[in-house]
């Protein structure tokens, strides 16, 4: 797992999904994200994924490319 820090108003780019993942705000110790994505990629919150009754996605085990926490 590659772990980030951000601050509000910064994002995380994914750029072969076309997907950007923004740092709306952190108040009280909860994190509002802001994620945009292609309209037929499928995002969803992990309880709502799990009370539906899919299976678990596995964790990403490639290697983080040497990539640095920012």
């Amino acid at each position: 797992m590659l772990v980030l820090s951000r601050r509000p108003n910064e994002k995380i780019l994914f750029p072969a999904a076309n997907v950007t993942v923004e740092v709306v705000s952190i108040k009280h110790g909860t994190v509002r994200l802001g994620i945009a994505a292609p309209r037929d990629m499928a995002v969803w919150r992990e309880e709502l994924w799990n009370k539906a009754g899919q299976p678990q996605p596995s964790p990403a085990t490639a290697d983080a490319g040497g990539l640095e926490a920012a």
